[in-house]
């Protein structure tokens, strides 16, 4: 199993979640991060030091977010990956609590 980035993480892009990563498998978009499920060694060192809650292991993904399980997959080869934590984004406090931001996820890579 792997462990995947949800809706929560979209336009904070808090790297707390990196700095931890024993294996390297966060990979950056222009406002969110992915983790590689092919790298992934389902730790769970991640889940608790993200401040949005947005890692869940793949069987305990809430249903709501299901489409994050193709998207990790899907944009991990295609985002540059992340292995040292950056500051989040500007607006990270703004947009920590809002929910259904689904649309504001933008697929460009980061970096």
């Amino acid at each position: 199993m792997t462990h995947i980035v949800a809706e929560p993480c979209i336009k904070c892009k808090y790297t707390d979640c990196v700095d931890v990563c024993p294996v390297d498998c966060f990979h950056e978009g222009a406002n969110f991060l992915v983790i590689d499920p092919d790298v992934c060694i389902d730790c769970g060192l991640c889940v608790p030091e993200c401040p949005t809650q947005a890692i869940f292991p793949e069987e305990d993904l809430p249903e709501k977010w299901a489409e994050y399980v193709e998207i990790n997959a899907r944009l991990t080869p295609d985002w540059p990956e992340i292995t040292a934590k950056k500051d989040p984004l500007p607006e990270a406090e703004e947009y920590k609590n809002v929910e259904d931001k689904r649309s504001m996820l933008d697929e460009s890579a980061g970096g």
